[in-house]
């Protein structure tokens, strides 16, 4: 079935001041980091440890601004180093950043001084969560943010170099959980870390096929990540390593009496990551027909996250 051909630039309609703002936050890539954050919560929660609210959602707010800010700190540098140059209508539209530099709706400066804001906004929350619940939270707070600042800014650019995949596995995964779980707790725990590897490793797989996409420009434009490292046939196996292993942490947590058995409703998620797989082996070099495959990830991600809350809030 072929993919509809994109509708020209010249006939879409202008967009508002509003929409060119929630085009260049992303919002529909901050759930990742908002699910983690409620699975430390709700891991607590099934510990025995009572919901403290406002913390909780103070913390799902940094968290959120946070990823805010990585987001347009992102399209900020890959635009100034020459990546990420096609216009929207040219381009996946879940890779390759929001567009609204390369099509002139925003400036660089004014998307770093929003990103400034972002982070601004992060600190003050992670000196109020410190100030309650101890200096743990301070040194994941403060290694998440540096995480999202440098993912792409010079001179330490990780995201540039073969780490970027890695960091956010840790960052999306780990570091979410346990911060959330820590606020809750007052302390951190086994459980919460490995249950953290399951959305850490599907956030591996989300990014490993958001960059092949972007192979081609990112390889131009010297952003050296595992794709352009490797190679799309790699990257490929990279994807479904990612998947194959946060789909066996669950029976092996299960297997050593740390999980409830619930936690195996991960799996309902499987028909859509296989749905992907199966478009990424047949498109990896059409960026266009593999949308349909990047969407699938995005919904993997979700109902896993869902799946996993649903598996420590219902016993």
């Amino acid at each position: 079935m072929k993919m509809p051909l994109p509708i020209p630039h010249r006939n879409r309609q202008p967009l508002n001041r509003g929409q060119v703002w929630i085009r260049a936050l992303r919002l529909h890539f901050v759930l990742p980091s908002v699910l983690p954050g409620v699975l430390g919560a709700a891991v607590a929660w099934s510990q025995g440890y009572a919901v403290r609210f406002p913390d909780f959602i103070l913390t799902l707010a940094g968290v959120a601004v946070n990823h805010l800010g990585l987001n347009m700190i992102d399209d900020v540098f890959d635009y100034r180093h020459n990546i990420d140059l096609k216009k929207s209508h040219e381009k996946n539209p879940f890779t390759g950043g929001s567009g609204v530099l390369t099509d002139g709706l925003l400036t660089a400066r004014e998307m770093q001084a929003a990103a400034a804001l972002c982070f601004a906004a992060t600190i003050l929350s992670g000196l109020f969560l410190t100030y309650r619940r101890g200096w743990t939270v301070l040194f994941l707070g403060l290694f998440g943010m540096a995480s999202s600042v440098f993912y792409t800014m010079p001179p330490i650019k990780f995201g540039y170099r073969g780490f970027g995949e890695l960091g956010l596995l840790i960052n999306f995964g780990p570091v979410i959980v346990m911060g959330a779980y820590f606020v809750q707790a007052g302390r951190l725990a086994w459980e919460p870390l490995l249950i953290s590897l399951v959305l850490g490793l599907m956030m591996w797989s989300m990014i490993v096929i958001n960059e092949i996409p972007d192979y081609d420009a990112d390889r131009e434009g010297g952003k050296n990540n595992l794709v352009v490292l490797l190679g799309r046939d790699v990257a490929v196996a990279l994807y479904t390593g990612g998947l194959l292993l946060a789909y066996l942490i669950p029976p092996l947590g299960i297997g050593l009496g740390i999980f409830t058995p619930l936690t195996l409703l991960i799996w309902l998620s499987l028909p859509w990551a296989w749905r992907s797989l199966n478009i990424l082996i047949r498109h990896r070099h059409d960026p266009l027909r593999l949308a349909p495959a990047n969407l699938a990830m995005i919904k993997v991600h979700t109902l896993t996250g869902l799946a996993l809350i649903a598996a420590y809030l219902l016993p």
